[in-house]
């Protein structure tokens, strides 16, 4: 008897479309739902590992542009009113509003370094924005995804004691199918989990040292200017 069902469980496919292909209809939707949070996730990973990788380049260009010694003047009409990088964003925000604040003849209207501060920062928190855009995803998927894919896994497991009770039979081939396609379940919320969790805090780490590169580079224009001011 044994023998006869291991043979019958050896025949059973088990891989995963068999898998899913015996789910029932709540499992299938569940790793549906996972699988699809799996490649959104990636596919942002993959985005803002590029646009990082890009604005970290921008950033190196534009610092050895910044700090040649050209007058700023100079730089700032170079750059025009179409700036790539951010870094470059944050520079147009504050020449932009200190050239508004000079008066016609020739003086500055009072409060310009408060509003040229205000300008960079306006500017930086646009750039946070686009830097951290689906961060929230990616924690989201991190942290509900093992508990969707449980979720699956215990409809899965309460369908096979169902079919187990409906057989009046416990042997491996009527038990190992429904567990196999309950544990699945798991699987994919742990497969979905762990790369979101994983690449949300490099990337979260990443776009805090960009930003905080940005929020130094306002500090230093901002002292150059102030000294021009004071002067």
């Amino acid at each position: 008897m044994e023998v006869e069902t291991l043979a019958l469980a050896h025949e059973i496919d088990f891989s995963f479309w068999a898998l899913f292909a015996r789910a029932t209809l709540v499992v299938k939707l569940v790793m549906i739902m996972l699988i699809a949070a799996s490649f959104w996730a990636w596919a942002i990973i993959v985005q803002n590992i590029i646009l990082y990788r890009k604005t970290r380049t921008e950033a190196a260009m534009f610092d050895r542009a910044f700090w040649s010694g050209e007058p700023l003047d100079e730089l700032y009409d170079q750059i025009g009113a179409a700036p790539t990088g951010g870094a470059e964003k944050v520079f147009v925000a504050g020449m932009t509003e200190w050239r508004r604040s000079h008066r016609e003849d020739g003086g500055l209207i009072a409060g310009a370094a408060a509003r040229i501060d205000r300008s960079m920062d306006v500017a930086i928190a646009k750039e946070s924005e686009t830097l951290t855009a689906g961060h929230s995803f990616l924690a989201t998927v991190g942290s509900t995804a093992p508990f969707v894919g449980l979720f699956g896994t215990v409809w899965g497991i309460m369908n096979a004691f169902i079919e187990i009770a409906a057989q009046q039979n416990t042997n491996l081939a009527v038990v190992a199918p429904g567990i196999a396609e309950a544990l699945l379940a798991t699987g994919l919320g742990l497969l979905a989990a762990i790369p979101a969790v994983v690449f949300y805090n490099k990337l979260s780490a990443d776009s805090d040292r960009i930003l905080s590169g940005y929020e130094a580079f306002a500090d230093e224009f901002s002292t150059i200017l102030s000294r021009q001011l004071d002067s």
